[in-house]
């Protein structure tokens, strides 16, 4: 069981998209104000890239997508960057591919010379806010002003 972690590329969009799709709707990530109603997520790998600071990377176990993270300027900031779309299949959480996935991310972050990373997620997403929080995120009491995820009850910060 072999786990790669790539840069997405177009071939990963459909999996990806069904995968943050699948997860979004076990958690009640459904409809407007949610990350799984995104433009972006029927076409990942056309909204991120290192032209415009952003990376994805998807997850590949035996030689499909699993999962997948992704690091993006946070409101055109070049200074404040947000981590998004954590979505992992249930089958393969707990085995650390969200930790590395979310590390490469962070160090790819503070290369690009972020100063600190914003995230917002559910409350129900109890796996992933406890690893945010390892990572040294920072529980804030309100979102960052410029977020549109008005679904999320959780927002997060770290120092880069």
């Amino acid at each position: 069981m072999a786990v790669e972690i790539l840069e997405i590329q177009a071939g990963h969009d459909h999996d990806i998209c069904n995968i943050i799709k699948k997860v979004g709707e076990e958690f009640g990530a459904i409809g407007e104000g949610y990350g799984p109603s995104d433009a972006e997520v029927v076409e990942m790998s056309a909204h991120y890239g290192d032209q415009n600071g952003s990376l994805y990377l998807v997850a590949s176990m035996d030689g499909s997508i699993v999962g997948g993270c992704g690091v993006a300027p946070f409101s055109g900031s070049n200074q404040t960057c947000e981590l998004r779309k954590l979505f992992l299949l249930k089958e393969v959480r707990g085995l650390g591919i969200g930790k590395e996935l979310v590390a490469r991310c962070l160090a790819y972050a503070s290369q690009k010379g972020y100063k600190e990373c914003y995230l917002d997620t559910l409350s129900g997403m109890t796996s992933a806010i406890s690893l945010y929080e390892k990572f040294g995120f920072q529980h804030l009491d309100r979102p960052l002003e410029g977020v549109f995820h008005s679904g999320c009850d959780v927002w997060m910060l770290k120092k880069l």
